[in-house]
């Protein structure tokens, strides 16, 4: 399936770039709430200082919180590095400074304060130590894997919690995921470079957490959309064997089946025609044409819309697609926490209609289905039939649910339920359907709990911009959070004085439902997503998930 182009820039979640299923945007910062910078005055200051394996580093201690920022996780990728796996950053002798974000990696909309150096990550931590070290949450951010970056979330209230959180910049867009076979690694590989970065920051993690307080044996890796998928890449990666230990996937389950390096490639010689690459001599000719290109052309040109980019069946870091290697318990069987949230995909149909897509109607509501989906006229009526706008309160809602229930809802149900087979899981659905929009224009329909709008219940605002939720959803963030740091701590989510969290199985389908005034059990997901219908069309379409 794939969409109509649409996007969204990660500041204030307005449009911005092309957005495609497959490459889902999904990362966003909460509006207005990411941070200006470290003042002159912060960075000449003493701060705590940590020893890392290649060098001391001196952060900053910011309302009683331990911030280490910036720190280098593996050489810049550049120059012959530009799509090679990552390599080990070299050593430093004076105590480095780490009071300031790096830089973000290359994305579209975006040039000034991005650079090719980017792989750094940020270590949030109470002082102290404790004997056995805190739980470590390792964060990867969302955007399509085309944009986004690790500083848009502030982990503070998690770390108060008692667990030392981690966030990471990774190669995005045709640097992190061009495949290219002039571009193959010994093994064949190519593209999926953002994946080996990610695994290349929890390496650092476990050789050089315990510095900071944190425990390398209890590593929880988490992240939203593309973090979401990222998450579950990892997951099922073998390159990520014993890198962490417990894992939360948040609306990550868009893209089940991956593409095989051979159609990867293919895009990836289109891309290299674009750029002024075709035709060369050799495979290196056309390797070295590559990397002598412009960033900022690389950028401009890259896939977007109905393209994009999406993680690839290169036979190292991935060997079979995410639904295959669930199916068959062919991932790190650690104890996952994963859902999605009530209205995934009223933020893409807000997002097109603020873009000149034009809105959608009754009268277009079928085509708007098949432009969604990509799916025949036939499929889209009997769609449209199970979906009648008549059910709506409008026809942009109708087409909401559709995009919700086909790409996100039933997928996480599949997901969750091929999991529960092997491993300890649990499921959620966000349904706050008064999550604040910051910023947001008024597009005629309500957003309700579309995707990213649990962030702002998960990470806290950067100060000092204040919270904009209401004195009851505050209380429902607090309870997420300490859902999220259980998980972490016990491999349960679990917070007193609250719901107990049922365990998962593919039998009773029970999970949890998080919105105010408290979380509760729900056992009615798959009816009121339509999941049996969408087995039917995915049955008509030759897909087995």
């Amino acid at each position: 399936m794939r969409q109509h182009a649409t996007g969204w820039r990660l500041r204030g979640r307005l449009a911005a770039g092309a957005l495609a299923v497959g490459a889902l945007v999904g990362g966003t910062t909460l509006a207005g709430l990411a941070p200006a910078g470290a003042s002159t005055a912060l960075r000449a200051a003493r701060g705590p200082v940590a020893q890392t394996r290649l060098g001391a580093v001196r952060g900053k201690t910011v309302s009683g919180i331990n911030e280490f920022l910036g720190i280098p996780y593996a050489a810049p990728p550049t120059g012959k590095l530009r799509w090679h796996a990552p390599e080990r950053a070299a050593r430093w002798r004076a105590v480095r400074d780490a009071t300031a974000f790096g830089a973000h990696c290359p994305q579209p909309g975006s040039a000034a304060g991005t650079s090719e150096n980017c792989l750094f990550l940020n270590v949030f931590t109470k002082p102290g130590a404790i004997r056995a070290g805190r739980p470590v949450m390792v964060w990867i951010h969302g955007g399509a894997l085309v944009s986004g970056a690790s500083d848009s979330y502030n982990p503070a209230s998690l770390v108060r919690d008692g667990v030392t959180v981690v966030t990471l910049n990774y190669r995005l867009g045709a640097l992190g995921f061009l495949a290219d076979s002039a571009l193959a690694s010994r093994t064949g590989a190519a593209g999926n470079y953002g994946l080996m970065d990610q695994q290349a920051a929890l390496r650092w993690v476990k050789a050089n957490i315990s510095r900071f307080g944190g425990n390398p044996r209890n590593v929880t890796l988490f992240g939203e959309s593309a973090g979401g998928l990222s998450t579950l890449s990892q997951l099922v990666s073998p390159g990520s064997a014993g890198l962490f230990q417990r894992a939360i996937i948040e609306s990550g389950s868009y893209n089940q089946t991956q593409a095989s390096l051979a159609s990867a490639e293919a895009s990836g010689a289109t891309f290299a025609a674009k750029v002024g690459c075709a035709s060369q001599p050799s495979s290196s000719a056309t390797a070295a044409c590559l990397r002598a290109v412009p960033v900022a052309t690389l950028v401009a040109d890259q896939n977007g819309g109905a393209g994009g980019y999406t993680p690839n069946l290169d036979g190292l870091v991935l060997k079979q697609s995410i639904v295959t290697a669930l199916r068959t318990g062919q991932f790190h069987r650690v104890p996952v926490v994963m859902g999605t949230n009530h209205d995934e995909w009223r933020l893409f149909v807000a997002l097109a209609q603020l873009e000149g897509v034009p809105a959608v109607t009754a009268a277009n509501y079928q085509a708007q289905i098949q432009g969604t989906l990509g799916v025949s006229a036939a499929v889209a009526a009997q769609i449209a039939a199970q979906y009648p706008v008549a059910s709506f309160p409008s026809a942009p809602v109708a087409i909401g649910a559709v995009g919700t229930d086909a790409i996100f809802a039933c997928n996480s149900l599949n997901d969750v339920s091929l999991m529960s087979k092997f491993t300890r899981t649990f499921s959620y659905e966000f349904n706050d359907q008064n999550a604040p929009q910051v910023g947001f224009p008024n597009v005629g329909f309500p957003l309700g709990a579309d995707h990213a709008s649990e962030l702002q219940y998960v990470f806290d605002p950067f100060p000092p911009a204040t919270s904009a939720l209401s004195p009851a959803q505050r209380v429902l963030s607090a309870q997420m959070k300490a859902y999220w740091t259980s998980q972490a701590k016990r491999g349960f989510p679990e917070t007193a004085g609250q719901p107990l969290w049922p365990l998962f199985n593919a039998g009773t389908q029970r999970m949890l439902s998080l919105d105010e005034p408290r979380p509760a059990v729900e056992t009615n997901f798959a009816a009121e997503h339509h999941c049996a219908f969408w087995a039917g069309i995915a049955a008509q379409a030759g897909v087995t998930n």
